[in-house]
């Protein structure tokens, strides 16, 4: 086979919504960019999100910094929608609905409002509501309902529509896609080139790693220079309404799931998490766990289509915060996102773009440097319903 050799600013491995996006917004700061995906473009965990944009309900002790990031990264997702709306022609399914934290039991209750104290802590933004205020904002939850707290400006994008969004973006803006394109060879550089599983060869004067849970298998990194990434299961399933009536039209939150409503009439319920490796069998306890809850939580969940079950893997880090900055070489890593992908893209594609343009980004990487795991054994994920699945 002959081969063929072509050069880039960026090239950017992996195509989900982190490497789309971070390829979307070099593109806009004039880089000429590629992105190799081994399979389908969103074709990994974000096939199976959720979509949530939820910085306060993903709020957590000891994780300060993340919080930061993550409001951060909220607060550009309007003008981020609308901007690839008009790249690209598409909706990205971007929607800011609020969503509400519930709790039907005495424990569930105490553990509410404990986050609810850290959310003031805080200074976040959320309300707590009694039973009967819930109950006005979705009639059909449980009657055994306790209490809960409403988050007003959390909303969700849909993946699937998210990354149809962005690629299309990436096309119109004169970036490349390949896909089917496995990288099997690389040199970090500075300049970069790669070498696909096809014999052809790419260079490049940076390369960014966006490969979801696959990252802390890059085989053509040295094993002490992999990201600390590893696959977190995640069970979904997927509901639609029956006869036009809604069972809920806001992000509606419990103890165990959560549940994520679309304007086309579908529930996405979600999610469990497991340490399984790279293991995605749908499993009858973690379907029947979110049925069980979704029914406990949103009674009439039971007389809804079911319409599809999946389960994906997160990308996780030990201390469940993103790998962002600088690798070997002149390598990018902007991975290891687990709960929150699609909330932090935005701020992700920003960050990168600004590194491979040699800017400073406009948010402090510090706390999610590569290299802060030296040394580090990896740990299990802490469980609970999150983010973005």
């Amino acid at each position: 086979m002959s081969e063929r050799r072509e050069r880039f600013d960026v090239l950017v491995v992996g195509g989900g919504p982190i490497g789309l996006a971070c390829a979307w917004t070099a593109l806009r700061r004039g880089l000429s960019v590629c992105v190799l995906e081994r399979d389908k473009v969103g074709s990994g965990a974000s096939d199976v999100a959720a979509g949530m944009l939820a910085p306060v309900g993903e709020a957590s002790w000891g994780e300060e910094s993340l919080l930061e990031l993550n409001l951060a990264s909220h607060a550009l997702w309007p003008a981020f929608a609308e901007e690839l709306r008009d790249a690209s022609g598409m909706d990205p399914g971007y929607s800011r609905s609020g969503a509400l934290h519930v709790a039907l039991d005495r424990d569930e209750t105490e553990e509410l409002r404990r986050q609810h104290e850290l959310h003031r802590e805080h200074d976040l933004e959320s309300e707590w509501l009694t039973a009967s205020a819930c109950r006005e904002l979705e009639p059909g939850l449980a009657p055994r309902l306790a209490g809960g707290v409403f988050v007003p400006h959390e909303g969700a994008a849909d993946p699937r529509a998210l990354v149809a969004s962005l690629a299309a973006a990436v096309r119109v803006g004169g970036g490349s896609i390949e896909e089917g394109v496995e990288v099997v060879r690389a040199d970090t550089g500075p300049p970069c080139s790669v070498r696909t599983a096809d014999g052809r060869e790419r260079s490049a004067e940076h390369l960014v790693l966006a490969t979801g849970c696959h990252s802390g298998q890059t085989e053509w990194l040295d094993p002490g220079e992999r990201p600390r990434v590893r696959p977190v299961k995640g069970e979904i399933v997927t509901l639609r309404e029956r006869g036009g009536e809604r069972v809920c039209s806001r992000i509606v939150v419990g103890d165990r799931l959560y549940m994520v409503p679309r304007p086309d009439g579908r529930l996405l319920v979600g999610a469990t998490v497991e340490e399984k490796g790279f293991d995605t069998t749908v499993t009858a306890g973690g379907v029947h766990e979110l049925l069980r809850e979704s029914y406990r939580t949103l009674p009439e969940t039971a007389e809804m289509e079911l319409v599809e079950i999946r389960a994906g893997l997160r990308p996780g880090t030990p201390d469940n915060a993103p790998i962002l900055g600088w690798g070997p070489g002149a390598v990018v890593f902007a991975t290891g996102h687990f709960r929150n992908g699609i909330l932090l893209a935005p701020a992700t594609a920003d960050a990168v773009a600004a590194l491979v343009s040699g800017e400073a980004p406009a948010i402090d990487l510090r706390p999610f440097s590569p290299g802060r795991f030296a040394g580090t054994p990896a740990v299990a994920a802490a469980p609970g319903p999150g983010g973005s699945g």
